[in-house]
């Protein structure tokens, strides 16, 4: 019986500083080979596609092609190897603290060696389908840890595999399995039966394939009886499809990836889960792991992956659906990808550009929202500490006349004291003790044009210990059985950070109506946005109203929640046109998020220079999510996470801080963050260096907010990022391919290159070769051609290396916006 099993390593005191790999299913290669004569080597897609089929006996391709560049492969099979393999293996899942690791355990049957014995084109649904088997071999596979099969048995399975035209640049495929069967492995031709009693022997979801071939209703062939009595195998749940690729090619994408933007060479889990303390820094990261079962996280580990992906060579794939799985870019010459399921979809996306396969990509899972003016009109104060706290910054900053746009009091709720430093209370209502005159406050803000923002998240915790509670949350939605439950029907208690929450089961409508009721309350008081936290927490044994796989479930979740807090502030807007808009902000995404979020952030970065997990990686996150849909992001001013302990101390410095501001004025949002220690962190407020420079920089990204309002405009309408990596306008120059968080780009007229490093006050900027540009430096005036060329700029602290088209409208606005407030 196949196994899925799941390991609890929540409250292990002393764990692997560094943990092993998730195992998966090893690559295998395998045959391929055509078992009848086709009438022909080119097959209609719909009216936009066309499929190429070669069938020599030693190197047989399949490829698909647009009609408007033939030459032009957007997918391709290996040569003579086979493109669509099926295992079935037992599933183990190590779960700590919302970090997650999949390993394929004990794997029972593997089916590589492939077959074509039918390819139909059925125009009236701008399809072709191919029709073929899977076998196995009787001996083990790659490194023997394959079951044997008694009796000498070789196991065979139909498949389909549907290529269908979605629209005039997207063919969506769908692969799907009959049922393994282990005897004898038959020959049998595919043109004796129709695809419907195939579909009926084989227990496929295939529906939607109906009368898409021949009706025949002959008499099965004794062979096809023996496949439906045989009853004792396992259905398959891994699916591998494996394609070309060149040994040059990049692949970006995959969501917010904070280590890396070239993934070829690179094996990328699709997972959602906490990014982790360190994500292979050292030593915090083996600390952290010491500390808590895989909390360090790694390269991969992400809250906001993405199935998707776009290359050099302007091909792009993405997944439908939200099973595991994992994208194998490990070999040269092609690319595997591994789903955790018994059938897959996804689409291919044609396209002549990167801006062009974003623009399609974001056409289909959607794009976001503009932003409400307020928020991207001047800074965002992050603030802890109580109503006076707030009203003595505030008094600081508008002595400076720094712009802002609102504070956000994440602590709105109650501070306590916890093992990783200052947490919330998880209980969605003022605390009146911390803040009080709540409203007060908010209407004084207002007079001033600024706007409060809070936080929640879909967790509740217990009140114990805490005072002047007015409602307990999770009690009450325990009462309303609307948490996630546990495999004897219980509420979940699910361990989170330093302590125990229900989670809202968010597949249940009742949940829905019940949440946004508190969010409605919240806004009565006058406050205008949120941080809508967490969402990649689900744990994977977890019971849900609607009954579906938990796995999927878990990928899933983030958009579920990012929907409640969307549909709250549509239907708020509908009945309050005259009282502004609302934004909240996330963290956790999957490949649909960009349609339900306003806004997202990086999460928790570490307060350092680290290239994994610090101010680096922001730069990283920042464009590898722009690449995937995610259109508005930024990070924490400062990082979020510190940590203090005798030997091992992550504390903000004022040089970080400063060059993190410089960093974030040429962001979406500016936001600052106390973090998880504010006691022991410099912060905004610490001194009149650290002010003056928050000041400085707040006026600096408002000298631009008239290209913000039209970039935010046009990702609203296309899907292209505020903040872009050069590969999307300089997709074909080498240089521009291999950089990381060196430099990018906003929108096309502005050109940033931060400084990153601790002690350095001169960064390399690489000016992308194109005829008749060149670039303005925006502290000294002097032009850079662009001939390809690299050059070391003086950078100091206040003074980025920052660069603006020569003669463009938006660089001479910039720059005298800047001059008016006196920075030039």
């Amino acid at each position: 019986m196949v196994e899925f099993k799941v390991i609890k390593k929540h409250h292990k005191r002393l764990n692997n500083p560094f943990p092993g790999t998730p195992r998966t299913l090893s690559f295998i290669p395998a045959a391929l080979s055509f078992s009848s004569d086709f009438p022909k080597d080119c097959y209609r897609i719909g009216t936009d596609f066309r499929l190429n089929c070669s069938t020599a006996d030693d190197d047989g391709v399949i490829s698909i092609v647009h009609i408007s560049r033939p030459e032009k492969s957007l997918w391709s099979t290996v040569p003579g190897k086979s493109f669509i393999s099926a295992a079935v293996a037992d599933t183990e899942v190590e779960e700590s603290r919302g970090s997650f690791a999949v390993h394929d355990r004990k794997i029972h049957l593997v089916c590589c060696h492939q077959t074509i014995e039918d390819i139909r084109e059925i125009t009236r649904e701008s399809s072709s389908v191919f029709q073929g088997r899977l076998f196995s071999f009787n001996n083990s596979v790659g490194d023997a840890y394959l079951e044997q099969k008694q009796n000498n048995q070789t196991a065979h399975a139909k498949y389909w595999m549907l290529f269908q035209q979605k629209n005039e640049n997207q063919v969506g495929f769908q692969v799907c399995f009959g049922k393994p069967n282990f005897i004898r492995s038959p020959k049998l031709s595919s043109r004796n039966c129709s695809f419907r009693r195939m579909i009926r022997i084989g227990r496929l979801r295939l529906d939607r394939f109906r009368c898409y071939v021949r009706k025949d209703d002959a008499a099965l062939a004794e062979e096809e009886k023996a496949l439906i009595e045989n009853t004792d195998s396992h259905e398959f749940n891994r699916i591998c499809i494996t394609y070309s690729s060149d040994r040059n090619e990049r692949f970006y994408g995959f969501g917010e990836q904070f280590s890396h933007l070239d993934f070829k060479g690179k094996m990328v889990p699709i997972l959602v889960q906490e990014q982790g303390i360190g994500r292979g820094d050292q030593p915090i990261t083996a600390f952290a792991n010491i500390l808590s079962y895989r909390s360090g996280g790694d390269e991969h580990t992400t809250y906001a992956p993405s199935p998707f992906y776009i290359t050099s060579k302007m091909r792009s794939v993405y997944l439908e659906g939200y099973n595991y799985s994992v994208f194998d870019l490990t070999d040269d010459d092609c690319v595997q990808i591994q789903v955790h399921s018994d059938m897959v979809e996804g689409r291919i996306i044609y396209g002549n550009s990167p801006v062009e396969l974003i623009k399609r990509f974001t056409e289909t899972i959607g794009r976001p929202q503009q932003l409400p003016e307020w928020i991207i009109s001047g800074s965002v104060v992050g603030m802890q500490g109580g109503t006076n706290a707030v009203r003595g910054v505030l008094q600081q900053l508008k002595a400076m006349e720094t712009p802002i746009s609102a504070f956000w009091l994440q602590d709105w709720v109650g501070q306590r004291k916890t093992v990783i430093g200052s947490q919330l209370w998880w209980n969605w209502e003022v605390d009146s003790a911390r803040y009080s005159g709540w409203k007060q406050l908010i209407e004084d803000l207002n007079a001033l044009q600024i706007n409060v923002m809070t936080y929640c998240n879909p967790c509740l915790a217990p009140m114990a210990g805490k005072k002047n509670v007015r409602r307990h949350f999770l009690e009450e939605a325990k009462k309303l059985d609307i948490l996630v439950k546990d495999r004897q029907g219980r509420p979940y208690m699910v361990p989170n950070t330093a302590f125990d929450v229900g989670m809202l089961d968010l597949t249940n409508p009742r949940t829905t109506i019940w949440f946004k009721q508190i969010l409605q309350e919240m806004v009565d008081d006058g406050v205008r946005g949120w941080m809508a936290d967490f969402g990649e927490g689900l744990p994977v044994d977890a019971c849900l109203y609607s009954g579906e796989d938990p796995i999927a479930a878990h990928n899933r979740y983030p958009e579920l929640w990012a929907r409640v807090n969307h549909e709250f502030v549509q239907e708020w807007k509908s009945s309050h046109k005259e009282q502004g808009d609302l934004v909240f902000f996330m963290r956790s995404g999957f490949r649909n998020s960009p349609k339900w979020t306003s806004l997202f952030w990086e999460g928790d970065q570490m307060v350092s220079w680290g290239a994994n997990d610090g101010i680096k990686s922001a730069v990283i996150g920042l464009l590898s999510s722009g690449i995937s849909g995610y259109s508005f992001n930024h990070s924490d001013i400062g990082g979020y996470c510190s940590v203090k302990l005798p030997f091992w101390k992550y504390q903000r410095s004022e040089e970080l801080l400063l060059r993190w501001m410089e960093l974030n004025a040429f962001t979406t949002i500016f936001r600052s963050h106390e973090g998880n220690n504010p006691s022991f962190n410099i912060q905004i407020y610490s001194n009149q260096r650290t002010l003056g420079h928050f000041s400085r920089f707040a006026k600096i990204y408002e000298a631009w907010k008239f290209y913000r309002i039209q970039l935010v405009k046009e990702a609203s309408e296309k899907g292209i990022p505020v903040c872009r990596h050069l590969f999307l306008h300089y997709p074909k120059d080498e240089h521009v391919q291999r950089l990381t968080y060196q430099q990018f780009m906003v929108g096309t007229e502005i050109l940033v290159a931060p400084v990153l490093d601790k002690n350095k006050e001169a960064v390399k900027v690489y000016f992308p070769s194109e005829e008749d540009e060149a670039w303005k430096h925006v502290w000294t005036g002097k032009l850079y051609d662009s001939e390809g060329g690299e050059f070391l700029i003086e950078a100091p602290i206040g003074y980025p290396a920052v660069f603006v088209k020569d003669g463009s409208y938006v660089g001479e606005m910039f720059l005298e916006n800047l001059r008016r407030h006196e920075i030039l």
